[in-house]
Formats: C-alpha cells, structure tokens, sequence
C-alpha cells in the first residue's frame, strides 16, 4: 500500500515512525509543512522537516524536538556576546542546518537538501517539502502579525489568534514529486497535526488541494484534539479564539468535503455520529503515540482501517 501523509510537527513524525514499525517504509512518502521555517542567524531552519527526520532517525529529542542528548554551549556562547538566542539550536542540530544552508546556497533546492539530510541519517521514507519556494506561515493576532516562530517560541503562543496569512502562496508551486504521491497513493493521511498553521498552508499551495479532491486514493485524516484538549501545541486555543468548537468533531468540520474518513480517540467515541453527519465515515480507536509501543500500535489501527474500507 502507498501512503502519502500530510505531515507538520510532532503528531506527524510519531505517526511516521509507527508506520515505519508495521509497513515498508519504501511505501511512505511524507508532504512536509515549511510555514514554520525561518532564517537564523544566516541560516535555514526548517523544523517541520527536522522533526520528521530526527524521528525517523530514532535521534529525536525527549519533547520531540531537536536532537536526543544535545547540548547548547554554541547557542549560551552566542547569548554571551549579545547575539539573537530566542530560537533553540542545539550543537548537533546545528550541523542540519549549516549542511542545508549550504546546499541552498550552492543551487539546490530544498527538496534537495531535505533529500541529501534523510540520505545522510538512512531514512527510508521519502520526505518532501510541500515546495522549494518561500512560504511562510504568519500568525495574526490582537498585538499585530507575527511570524510563526516569534508567535510561538518567541512569544510562547501567548497571543489571542485572530486569523492566519500566507504572503508567499501565490507564487508556490508544489515540490517535484508532491502531486504525484498525492495522485499515485493508495491512502493519503492528515496527520493529527495542527490544522490551521500545518495542514492550511499545505493544502493552500496551489494544486495540493484540487490533486487531494480527485486522488484515488482513501482519504483519511486523525484528529489532533482529544477531550476537548490539544495532544500537543496551541491548536486548541487557535479553535477557541477562532470561533470554532474545540472537539474532535469541530476539527473534522474543517475537512468537510476534502476526506472520506475521520478518526477520533476512543474516548471521544460519543461524537462519530456527529463526525458521520458531515458526511464522511468515523472511526474511533486508541490514537496516543506513547513511545514507541503506542506509535506501532496506532499505525497498525490505521492500516487495519484502510485495508477494511479499500475490501
């Protein structure tokens, strides 16, 4: 089976290391949010990605974050002579981000670095930019518009959201490849991530949404609030200042007519009916990835649902 997932932080990455667990990793491709990316001190930083591949890698940090065991003697160095230290770089991490900001500069693409990286830890999945261009993610709120980076690490996502723009989608174009496994795969995924700030800006890149709505393929999203809660991030508190139900229920509002199937943790079973009444089938199974037991576990469930819809 080819698996395509739409993938942005953390819940992505724990989603791709469990399929990787029960299903051939050749099979998985995984479209990667880049409106978090950001240019520090000179260099490129792309955390979506980076995370995807540090835990593919199995050298993700303890909070899904960075590198497991790194330390942060360059980054207390910089702060000591009076640099810009907001933005957390570990020593090791470091080296990611010289080795892409090198290969962007000597002509590739994104897509290329983000190949050469996945290469040069033996990661099998093929992971993509959703595309090489410039497409950052800005956070509208009640004190003005911020970059994402400086709403959600500068700022600890303190500010009370009031909408989300997307400056460079006009002139994106989708990676070499991401239409294709949109198009070729048998099932395509939204991971249970945020899906104002990293699933919006990759169906808003012009052609991903309209290759999703005529793919073949199933189409399945898991949901990234359980109990009313968010499993991790400020997805819930986006959902609240925006007007929208935070629920299972009122992030499967947001795929209406996009997906065939929603899946919602076991716990917040009661509200498939409602999940059905937006027209697309609902699922509920035990959807916590903790360690690395819980990440095989839901992706077997996953695959087990596909496999039972495609019979």
């Amino acid at each position: 089976m080819q698996i395509t997932v739409l993938a942005g932080g953390i819940g992505a990455a724990r989603l791709l290391a469990g399929l990787c667990a029960v299903t051939d990793p050749a099979q998985i491709t995984a479209i990667c949010n880049v409106g978090d990316d950001l240019q520090w001190q000179g260099l490129h930083v792309s955390p979506d990605i980076d995370s995807v591949l540090y835990t593919l890698a199995g050298v993700e940090g303890d909070g899904g974050w960075g590198i497991r065991g790194d330390t942060t003697r360059t980054l207390e160095a910089l702060r000591g002579l009076g640099g810009d230290a907001w933005f957390t770089i570990g020593d090791l991490d470091l080296a990611t981000h010289l080795r892409r900001t090198a290969i962007l500069r000597g002509g590739g693409t994104l897509a290329e670095a983000t190949a050469a990286l996945a290469a040069a830890r033996g990661v099998r999945v093929t992971v993509l930019p959703v595309t090489n261009d410039p497409h950052p993610t800005i956070v509208r709120t009640v004190e003005g518009d911020l970059p994402f980076q400086t709403y959600f690490v500068q700022r600890r996502a303190q500010d009370i959201v009031t909408g989300f723009a997307f400056p460079g989608v006009a002139d994106a174009r989708p990676a070499p490849g991401v239409i294709e496994a949109i198009a070729g795969c048998d099932a395509l995924v939204i991971a249970p991530s945020n899906p104002f700030v990293s699933i919006a800006p990759l169906l808003d890149v012009p052609g991903v949404r309209d290759a999703i709505a005529h793919t073949r393929a199933r189409r399945v999203a898991i949901s990234p609030i359980v109990r009313g809660e968010a499993v991790k991030g400020p997805a819930a508190e986006m959902l609240r200042a925006l007007g929208h139900e935070v629920s299972a229920t009122g992030v499967a509002r947001l795929y209406a007519g996009l997906i065939d199937t929603f899946i919602l943790d076991a716990v917040d079973a009661a509200l498939l009916p409602e999940v059905r009444a937006l027209g697309m089938d609902g699922l509920a199974f035990d959807t916590m990835m903790v360690g690395e037991a819980g990440r095989a576990r839901v992706a077997a469930s996953l695959l087990a649902a596909l496999s039972a819809s495609m019979a």
